[in-house]
């Protein structure tokens, strides 16, 4: 079941998502669906993944660190608002069917892919002050937490939109925060999958490592710096992973 050229095509596509996580996000879109392609079952795909995620994010949270970008006590208000419904969406992901869960997961990446063709403005929200914390932030973090508990795919989209929109924060301070609060819910996301045996441990750790290595890069790389050729490529993959999902 783990050859070494499933293990090296894991460890690769963990250099590329982990670059584009932090970057932007959507990277999960192509994890999952090749992890279910590689012969795991969905939830054990999804534990899999979660594994991979937070080492990841860990590496992002420490490169923003060390270029002196932080805010440690806001990411953790944020994160805790989110871990709620991180804890019930993990809990409901491992009792869903396989089936539906991939036609879910199909539909999910259709979406994503349209909101890649018709992206938000980034450059309003990069050049306004940062204000005061919106009433609508607690429910919205709640629903995130647990969508990202549920299914993870897309996750980094959502913060990106809510915490610009909400906060108003520069992109550079929205990828900081986004990386700390899926960090910070996916340990008890991760807790529900091991503990019901849907962890795959080598898969898991050689596509951390690449995530990681990508992830602590894509901290240091300026977030507008090739973006819109990462979102191509990205929107072709999904399509095709998409279709598969939906007529395999």
């Amino acid at each position: 079941m783990h050859s070494p050229y499933s293990l090296l095509l894991l460890f690769g596509s963990g250099l590329v998502v982990g670059f584009i996580n932090v970057m932007a996000g959507g990277g999960s879109s192509l994890t999952l669906p090749l992890l279910i392609f590689l012969g795991l079952d969905s939830s054990l795909a999804n534990g899999t993944n979660r594994l991979a995620i937070l080492v990841q994010n860990l590496s992002a949270v420490v490169s923003f660190r060390r270029e002196k970008i932080a805010k440690f006590k806001t990411s953790l208000k944020l994160a805790s608002l989110a871990l709620p419904g991180a804890i019930i969406g993990s809990i409901v992901a491992v009792r869903m069917n396989n089936h539906l869960f991939e036609k879910l997961l199909a539909v999910v990446i259709i979406g994503i892919m349209l909101t890649m063709i018709f992206p938000h403005n980034e450059k309003k929200f990069s050049r306004e002050m940062a204000g005061q914390t919106s009433l609508w932030m607690y429910p919205v973090m709640v629903a995130i937490g647990f969508y990202g508990g549920f299914l993870q795919v897309g996750v980094g989209f959502m913060l990106m939109a809510s915490l610009q929109n909400l906060l108003h924060l520069d992109l550079i301070h929205v990828n900081m925060h986004k990386v700390f609060i899926i960090f910070f819910y996916t340990i008890p996301a991760l807790v529900v999958f091991i503990l019901t045996k849907n962890v795959d441990w080598l898969y898991g750790i050689v596509l951390s490592t690449g995530m990681a290595l990508g992830g602590y890069w894509s901290a240091k790389v300026s977030v507008k710096k090739g973006e819109k050729a990462i979102r191509i490529v990205l929107l072709f993959a999904m399509f095709i992973m998409a279709m598969e999902l939906i007529f395999r």
